[in-house]
């Protein structure tokens, strides 16, 4: 996919970090899940050992195939990773991250209702959280969407 006008407002994560440029890498569209309870929290994982980040906190989702739309793609890897049906579903905001070891553009969407317990089927720890966030390290495309959570809607 090509970076549009509407992406052009990219956040570089590791500046200093060697990378192709950006106009060389392919794009990887990523549907991202905010759950949200009615209590106020929300829920981040860590990302799973082997993967770039590790170990950072981040809210669950994944690549999306050929063929699915952003719905489509975020309720079948949380389904994978997370075990849970998503039953409500709105799709929220959207950034382009250039990480050294990839170019992503994040689909956030707010996931009102979902079916199902949370448990993490990829080894990864889980925690539901409120403002402030009192887990760490985040990962960097996930810190502005912490810091939109807390605007005026």
């Amino acid at each position: 996919m090509e970076i549009s006008d509407s992406d052009r407002a990219v956040l570089v994560v590791d500046a200093d970090q060697p990378r192709a440029p950006a106009q060389n890498r392919p794009l990887v569209d990523v549907a991202v899940g905010l759950l949200l309870r009615e209590d106020g929290h929300f829920l981040l994982c860590t990302r799973p050992l082997g993967k770039a980040y590790a170990g950072y906190w981040e809210f669950p989702g994944g690549k999306l195939e050929e063929g699915e739309d952003v719905v489509l793609a975020l309720k079948r890897e949380l389904s994978e990773e997370i075990g849970v049906q998503l039953t409500k579903v709105t799709p929220w905001q959207v950034l382009v991250v250039d990480y050294p070891h990839a170019l992503v553009r994040l689909h956030f969407c707010k996931v009102q209702a979902w079916d199902g317990e949370v448990k993490m089927l990829e080894g990864q720890r889980f925690a539901w959280e409120t403002h402030p966030v009192q887990v760490a390290p985040i990962l960097p495309g996930t810190i502005p969407v912490l810091a939109w959570m807390q605007q005026p809607h």
